[in-house]
């Protein structure tokens, strides 16, 4: 016999409760238990329901869905949470990853494919759109890299270098201002781009310009 799955829905938007409400109703092996806005209140809504499943918007005006979700597993509420969320940035899935969301699905899915990814959800997996993949990977590599030439172990003759990258010049340009060979300057950049973590002087330009107002 087919188990039926609870559900709260907490997002600040009632048109989208209700358009979840409504998508859920479809389905046989799914039930709304509860919906309501992001607030303390409904997270005690979700500590006595103890749903299957919680449904969090991520940015709530009173409670944002990482703070709920940090006070469920705090509380060790057994539901399965699911981030669901306009916000495609690469930063916000690995937080919330790292809070401990068992989902993070767009709001824009088709209905077919956010039922989907539910009931994956609720049978053990982590489900993340595929769209969001490549950014997800871009913002762990962010995140391991240094964020100053002193964390990276740059030399004042790489920090010299990587200044001069960043205004745009090439290796014999800056040979030529450093007085040193075009050979000794491509030497340094390798070395540059290795501490980095980047894989081009592009990279690296951009890397400077954000981190060392160059």
């Amino acid at each position: 016999m087919l188990r039926c799955r609870s559900v709260l829905i907490l997002d600040d938007h009632p048109l989208f409760r209700q358009g979840m409400v409504q998508l859920l109703h479809q389905a046989p092996d799914m039930h709304v238990a509860a919906e309501a806005a992001g607030s303390t209140d409904s997270l005690n809504l979700a500590l006595s329901l103890d749903p299957d499943l919680v449904l969090l918007d991520l940015a709530m005006r009173e409670l944002s869905g990482l703070e709920a979700l940090r006070v469920m597993r705090a509380a060790r509420l057994r539901a399965k949470v699911v981030i669901v969320t306009a916000s495609d940035s690469g930063e916000d899935v690995v937080a919330a990853l790292r809070c401990g969301v068992d989902g993070y699905l767009l709001k824009d899915m088709a209905p077919e494919a956010m039922l989907e990814a539910l009931r994956a959800i609720v049978e053990g997996r982590v489900v993340i759109p595929e769209q969001l993949n490549q950014l997800l990977v871009a913002a762990l590599r962010s995140e391991s890299r240094p964020q100053s030439p002193e964390a990276a172990g740059l030399t004042e003759q790489e920090t010299r270098i990587l200044e001069k990258i960043a205004t745009g010049l090439s290796n014999k340009e800056i040979g030529r201002e450093l007085d040193i060979t075009e050979g000794t300057v491509k030497v340094h950049v390798k070395h540059i781009l290795r501490k980095l973590a980047l894989r081009s002087r592009v990279e690296a330009a951009v890397w400077a310009v954000e981190r060392m107002r160059v």
